[in-house]
């Protein structure tokens, strides 16, 4: 009969219960452990064998004790006496007794490879007994062996050996020459080897193979970016390229076209995430192709700023992949791409998706070792304050510039500070107090139309307020109170980083970033801090750590305080001026002369918006001052301190004293004192124009002839009007010398004819002149006081 049993269907494994189901998977596992463990037992027993087979010894029967021997005969005789000898023939008994007294037959292990006759010794070791015994058996075959190093275990050493094999003489003769056959038809037909112009051309072309396709991707996307959106995804995969000929260069192009891409195709407005509800409803082709654009464009904009991310903390860490193909070189450049992609996609798309991530990636790298990395993000940051118009991005960047400071204890570099002062903040939007910034209601309440409009008035303002709400959400303007609040919030943040470094880390060199920035937005501060602020200021120049610099930052930072909101305040800031006054002579004509510019600042809002509030002798003071230091520095900031003076002569009466030879009261005028109000200045006179009036410069002989005449506003003496109508600060940069080109240019002289012999001596006669007169100049440089003294005694000789 045949076994009707067949195997079970689906169906009926689907109705068979968990529960069976597991125990027949543990009756099984058990069966598995138990025979593996009948299966160990058996090998251990069999090891033990083994090992006792090879530690048994052969019983050395000189050695033995004459009792264990009698002893041992007398059982011997016993057994004798048992075995049924009659059966036995006489020469095999004979032979027997024989055999029992050399006893090595009976007792002799076989499994040993020992002698039989070897004597035990007490100490000796395993590795000796090991070396007595013989290589191979005497009744082994003709073999030859190849020793190899023994196993040691518990039991002792065992040996190891393999039969060295048989060459077949003719066999490997034949097969040789077989081998040499081969490698001559190897050797006829070698593999072909690129020279390196092959090598380049080959590169080369698949440089443009990559090229082309990247191409290709690129213009099929930009040109339908709502159907080839998923293309993004097959470009951006090409920053894995794994051709180490290519890679470098393919990945950087990659990162540029993608950066371009979503530069071109990215909305202007921030795209947020569907909700379920929205998910579950049933919308229009064109809706739901629009989400599926969105969707997959800020998927992949996502994926591409983290390659990005990652490239960088990959050069940042040094960290080389095990599948990568490019080299830790190669990381830098790579690294430095991406930083490129980053800064462009800060200020492109300040209005989209993850603009708060690559803030946070971007403001770091601004205190980066490299040099051209931090300049990079520093420059990318201005951009983005200049143009940010709302205040979003720019909130965004100061808190995290501003948590960085904070963060490395103040350890980081001034540029980072110093783009604050590129903020796009108007002094008149930020005047009011965080009161009257609150949001004003624009549109009229139900109880006052109630109250103040009949019935079709409301209804005819109705309709206006929805107009007008249609237009603000179509225009998507922000509201003025909205935008000074932004304003306000961010500059509440940069005063905190100010003043904490003014309390903190008063030597750090974050300093002169810090009083720079008072010096632009003190003004803005909240008047109840000005008093501890100018307390501050004055401890930092009194202390004596501050370079000039610093200390002229200090004092414009004090200057715009009280020039201000601080017009309210009774301060007289004296010490200030002394200190002004006192650092004039630290500039000069070499690195300092740059500086004049913040001098002329200075000078602007100490004197001219502050005159009321000048004594004559302190402008006396500083007016001689200044004429002085003119000589020091280089014609551009020559033209700025004498177009100073010019204000000073015009806006305080009585300057003309210092235009007269003759003294004017008691005392001598000391021209080293530091203390303006008591130096005598009205006593002196400005000898210095004169000098001036002979200036190489054509603009400084011009102002120097217009302040000899006594600054006149028409006549003779009167200025041009292209000098006379600008600042101070205007003409020190005009005529700014950095370029190293002469302004006014020079003209050009006709070429000379034949140098006769008169003409060769006038023109020594000139060369000797102008040495003279530059040795005058530098005379004067150098000793302005002694120079003064001389002409004063030459004058009243």
């Amino acid at each position: 009969r045949k076994n009707t049993k067949r195997v079970p269907s689906f169906r009926k494994l689907l109705r068979t219960s968990q529960i069976k189901l597991d125990n027949k998977l543990k009756n099984k596992q058990y069966k598995q452990k138990s025979a593996a463990k009948k299966y160990r037992k058996e090998q251990k027993k069999l090891r033990e064998a083994v090992r006792d087979a090879i530690s048994r010894k052969p019983f050395p029967l000189e050695e033995c004790k004459k009792k264990q021997v009698a002893k041992k005969w007398e059982e011997k005789e016993e057994e004798e006496e048992a075995l049924p000898l009659d059966m036995m023939d006489e020469d095999d008994l004979k032979l027997m007794e024989d055999l029992a007294q050399k006893a090595s037959f009976l007792t002799r292990d076989l499994s040993s490879n020992e002698p039989v006759h070897i004597k035990k010794r007490k100490h000796e070791s395993v590795i000796e007994k090991y070396e007595k015994v013989p290589r191979r058996l005497q009744t082994e075959p003709e073999k030859e062996l190849i020793h190899l190093l023994p196993i040691k275990d518990k039991s002792g050493i065992i040996p190891q050996a393999v039969e060295k094999p048989v060459l077949n003489v003719a066999h490997d003769e034949e097969e040789d020459a077989e081998d040499m056959e081969e490698a001559e038809d190897f050797n006829e037909e070698p593999l072909p080897v690129l020279t390196p112009e092959e090598m380049a051309a080959q590169r080369r072309q698949k440089l443009q193979e990559r090229k082309m396709h990247i191409a290709a991707l690129a213009s099929a996307i930009l040109s339908e970016p709502d159907s080839n959106i998923k293309k993004l995804k097959e470009l951006r995969a090409m920053l894995m390229e794994q051709d180490p000929n290519v890679a470098v260069i393919v990945r950087k192009l990659v990162m540029v076209s993608l950066m371009e891409i979503f530069k071109d195709i990215a909305p202007s407005y921030k795209i947020r995430p569907l909700t379920d509800v929205e998910k579950a409803t049933k919308v229009k082709k064109e809706t739901q192709k629009l989400r599926e654009f969105e969707e997959g464009l800020v998927s992949q904009y996502k994926f591409y700023l983290e390659n990005l991310e990652q490239t960088i903390k990959d050069w940042k860490q040094r960290k080389l992949k095990k599948s990568n193909v490019i080299s830790l070189k190669a990381y830098k450049g790579l690294a430095e791409v991406a930083v490129k992609c980053l800064c462009e996609l800060l200020v492109a798309l300040p209005h989209f998706n993850f603009h708060n991530n690559i803030i946070v990636l971007i403001v770091p790298l601004m205190n980066d070792p490299s040099k051209m990395i931090s300049e990079l993000c520093v420059e990318a940051v201005k951009k983005l304050f200049k143009q940010d118009k709302l205040g979003y991005a720019s909130l965004g960047v100061v808190k995290v510039i501003s948590g960085l400071v904070r963060g490395r204890n103040y350890d980081v570099r001034p540029e980072v500070l110093k783009v604050f002062l590129h903020l796009r903040i108007k002094e008149v939007e930020l005047q009011k107090d965080s009161e009257d910034i609150a949001p004003k209601k624009k549109f009229m309440t139900y109880k006052e139309k109630r109250k103040n409009l009949s019935r079709m008035q409301r209804k005819w303002k109705k309709a206006e307020e929805k107009l007008e709400r249609e237009l603000l959400e179509a225009e998507a303007s922000e509201s003025k109170e909205k935008k000074l609040k932004l304003h306000t919030e961010t500059l509440n943040i940069v005063f905190v980083t100010y003043f904490r470094i003014l309390k903190k880390a008063q030597k750090s060199p974050l300093l002169p970033a810090v009083l720079e920035g008072l010096a632009k937005f003190a003004h803005l501060i909240n008047v109840e801090f000005f008093d501890d602020l100018l307390i501050v200021l004055h401890s930092l120049i009194a202390s004596g750590d501050l370079s000039y610099r610093e200390s002229l930052h200090c004092i414009l930072s004090a200057f715009h305080i009280l020039s201000g909101q601080g017009d309210v305040l009774n301060i007289d800031p004296m010490k200030f001026y002394t200190h002004l006054y006192k650092t004039l002579f630290s500039l000069h004509a070499g690195g300092t002369n740059e500086d004049i510019g913040i001098v002329l600042q200075c000078l602007d809002v100490m004197f001219a918006k502050r005159r009321k509030q000048v004594s004559q002798q302190r402008a006396l003071a500083f007016l001689k001052r200044l004429s002085i230091l003119a000589l020091h520095v280089l014609p551009n900031s020559s033209v700025g301190i004498l177009a100073t003076n010019r204000v000073f002569m015009q806006t305080f009466p009585r300057m003309d004293l210092l235009l007269d030879n003759e003294s004017q009261g008691s005392g001598i005028y000391l021209p080293e004192l530091d203390e303006p109000e008591h130096c005598n200045a009205q006593n002196t006179a400005l000898w210095e124009l004169h000098l001036l009036q002979r200036h190489y410069h054509p603009t400084v002989q011009k102002f120097a002839s217009h302040l000899i005449a006594g600054a006149p506003t028409e006549g003779s003496g009167v200025l041009p009007l292209d000098l006379s109508q600008r600042s101070a600060t205007e003409l020190f940069e005009t005529y700014c010398m950095k370029g190293m080109t002469f302004n006014p240019p020079v003209a050009s002289v006709a070429p000379r004819r034949k140098d006769t012999f008169l003409q060769r001596d006038s023109f020594v006669d000139e060369e000797l002149n102008k040495q003279l007169q530059q040795h005058i100049i530098e005379t004067v440089a150098h000793k302005p006081l002694d120079f003064a003294k001389h002409l004063k005694e030459s004058s009243l000789a």
